[in-house]
């Protein structure tokens, strides 16, 4: 259940103007966490690849839950992603900046994926609040 927390907490740094339609006063909320986005990115990158490969290599629990490991399956793809997209500068800099190569394919993929963040970030509120229920229902 606390997956789904996580991934609804970063689809807000994601998307913050969808929060901050609904509830101005979270604008200084977000001025607090906005300095850490980029660690909290990379956190949540490298949790959301830990957890597909780990996810990946438990395919036994697929013929067993088949939605719940689909489910979690996105909900690690969908923070690696968005966790990639929130500490791609932070990476860049200390990660990339030693090797052009990797350097101009992780821009390149940052290019084609930055204009889906927003929809990264809604559909991470909505999978994580789903990823929620269906555990508290399990």
């Amino acid at each position: 259940m606390i997956h789904g927390v996580f991934l609804i907490i970063l689809g807000i740094l994601a998307a913050p103007s969808l929060l901050l339609s609904r509830k101005p006063e979270a604008k200084e909320f977000l001025n607090k966490i906005t300095p850490y986005q980029e660690w909290i990115g990379l956190v949540f990158c490298i949790w959301g690849i830990w957890g597909v490969i780990s996810i990946l290599l438990n395919l036994k629990t697929l013929s067993i839950l088949p939605n719940i490991w689909v489910l979690s399956l996105a909900v690690r793809v969908v923070a690696a992603v968005l966790g990639f997209l929130l500490s791609y500068t932070l990476m860049n800099n200390v990660l990339l900046s030693k090797n052009e190569d990797v350097k101009e394919k992780a821009a390149a993929l940052r290019v084609q994926l930055m204009p889906l963040q927003g929809k990264f970030g809604m559909a991470a509120i909505f999978i994580g609040a789903f990823y929620i229920l269906v555990r508290i229902l399990n």
